[in-house]
């Protein structure tokens, strides 16, 4: 048992590694038995919690103000100094567990995950990997920096979506081209970037002993439950199932608008022209009355979001010089999640919140599983927490159960909701194949007008009733603008699969809401220890790629809006 270690985050923030070796140099020279292994196990996830703490603070410190040079020295210094030691040591940790042959009860599936870590490492890539995390602060750094003057005011790039709500299509048209003109400045600082990237990653690879570089993230990804293969299944499924249904929804909204074609800024304008939705008028109002809402879902879970919101866990505001998107940070050391978003007052936002709230409940929920190692949870699952979260809490949107709308803009958020979520999974699969083809061909994929051939050749299976003429070179270099893409390489099919489980348990509670919602909170509790399909099971739903699972979510849901219609 470690004599003397912090209990708090600020108190190993500004540890060195000689500080931290003490540590490592315990657990590599204590005796591991059967009468211990607990109390090792316990020690090992203590200083594990510890490093991804910090990285965990430094990562949000420079997201939070990509402009703050002080922050990102402090990360890169950790990057360079403690995250390539912690992960040698860390191996010798594993490999000494795994030498001893305990097989500790409720550590099977963290075991399996530590046998397939422990092959996949290799101390050369070390340095790479910390190099490639630098690569990623370069991105940020650029899509953060891009702003635009609109009537004479400066904005981000997010900060013009609502004008793209404007019922004056001239209006709606200038800000959309605008944008895209400041992103195309970039096109070849990110293409010079990814030309950066793309060997990197094969050399990550090679040194791995694997034949690619999709190999090599499969992985680290800890996919055991699927192969590429099934993949491509899931890619065909929506081609034929969801393309259509998605075509459907664009060809509403075209009839509706009465526009010979459907443009890229006609997507999220009202197509009845109506006012926008306009949920909220600062931050504070989207977090209360988000609060009041996960507190009707379950009491539970809205006294998490309440404890967020005492202790700063959140930022919820757009402004210059924050980092793109958005997420949930798991602080492990704490057990308390940290919530990041860009808020600019749109009903996207709501879902949002409501998404990055659910990923913070699973965090929470969680929390009391002894060992870090049961709380690396499969991004497959850790998804349906958050996209489960967006339509358990649909019932709560209206007024008179505290939320943010009538009855009948709830009505209309809601179907908003359901069909962004269509029109989702023809892009999800536009994203995952492009992902596949890249490191399947990555001799050919290194070049960027290669890349830019790819994008349009799959845009143009998924994702029809978009008329992009005239705006070829935007809508081919939309993989530049996908951050996935360039920082977390395969991580998307996660949120198809998951929008599929989180149907399926939407589905539940449309016969019994509160069932539903035990049902999904038993499941989070299990963290990583049982498999992806048992985490499914248990939440209401099943793991699958095949059509006919699909066709049943699509059916459900374009019914839902059907019925929605009414008001």
């Amino acid at each position: 048992m470690f004599k003397s270690i912090p209990n708090y985050a600020q108190d190993f923030l500004e540890w060195s590694w000689d500080q931290y070796q003490p540590l490592v140099d315990d657990l590599l020279e204590r005796k591991l038995k059967k009468e211990n292994v607990d109390q090792y196990l316990g020690d090992w996830s203590r200083l594990l919690e510890f490093w991804s703490e910090t990285q965990a603070r430094y990562y949000i410190d420079t997201a939070m103000d990509t402009t703050d040079e002080a922050a990102q020295n402090r990360l890169e210094t950790f990057l360079e100094n403690v995250f390539s030691q912690s992960k040698a040591a860390d191996q010798k940790i594993k490999e000494k567990f795994l030498a001893s042959g305990l097989e500790p009860t409720g550590f099977e599936i963290p075991l399996r995950n530590l046998r397939a870590q422990a092959d996949l490492f290799r101390e050369a890539n070390l340095e790479l990997l910390a190099k490639e995390k630098k690569l990623s602060l370069e991105y940020d750094k650029l899509i953060g920096a891009q702003t635009v003057m609109w009537q004479g005011e400066e904005k981000t790039i997010p900060q013009l979506r609502p004008i793209y709500q404007d019922s004056d299509r001239a209006v709606r048209e200038k800000a959309w081209k605008l944008a895209s003109e400041r992103q195309l400045e970039d096109r070849e600082a990110i293409n010079h970037l990814w030309g950066k990237f793309m060997p990197l990653r094969m050399k990550i690879s090679a040194n791995a002993g694997l034949p690619d570089y999709r190999a090599y993230r499969w992985s680290d990804l800890l996919r055991f439950a699927y192969s590429p293969d099934d993949c491509v299944t899931f890619q065909r499924a929506i081609a034929e199932v969801v393309v259509p249904a998605a075509e459907r929804v664009y060809q509403r909204r075209q009839e509706r608008l009465g526009v010979d074609t459907l443009r890229p800024w006609d997507l999220l304008v009202d197509p009845l022209n109506r006012e926008p939705l306009r949920p909220f008028e600062d931050v504070s109002q989207l977090e209360e009355i988000a609060g009041v809402i996960f507190q009707k879902v379950d009491p539970q879970l809205g006294g998490y979001f309440a404890l967020m919101r005492r202790e700063g866990l959140l930022d919820t505001v757009n402004r210059k010089g924050k980092a793109p998107g958005a997420f949930c940070y798991p602080l492990m050391a704490t057990r308390k999640p940290f919530l990041f978003q860009n808020s600019v007052g749109l009903h996207e936002d709501v879902q949002t919140i409501l998404h990055e709230a659910g990923h913070a409940f699973h965090v929470f929920e969680s929390a009391d599983l002894p060992y870090y190692q049961q709380s690396e949870v499969s991004m497959e699952f850790a998804e349906v927490a958050s996209m489960a979260m967006e339509l358990l809490a649909a019932p709560y949107l209206t007024l008179d159960q505290g939320g943010f709308y009538t009855a009948q803009d709830a009505a209309r958020a809601r179907i908003e909701h359901l069909e962004e979520n269509l029109t989702f999974w023809p892009y999800m699969a536009v994203v995952d194949a492009f992902q596949h083809w890249v490191y399947e061909n990555p001799e050919t994929a290194t070049v960027p007008a290669n890349c830019d051939a790819q994008w349009a050749d799959l845009w143009d299976r998924f994702m029809k009733g978009i008329d992009y003429t005239g705006l070829e070179d935007s809508r081919i270099t939309g993989w530049q603008r996908k951050l996935h893409i360039h920082q977390e390489p395969f991580y998307y099919i996660e949120y198809g699969l998951a929008q599929l489980g989180a149907v399926q348990i939407w589905a539940n509670a449309h016969m019994d809401q509160a069932q539903a919602v035990v049902a999904y909170r038993e499941a989070l509790k299990l963290g990583s220890t049982v498999t992806l399909p048992e985490l499914y099971t248990t939440a209401g739903a099943n793991f699958a790629f095949d059509a006919e699972t699909l066709r049943a979510a699509v059916h459900r849901m374009e019914n839902t809006i059907q019925e929605l219609e009414i008001f």
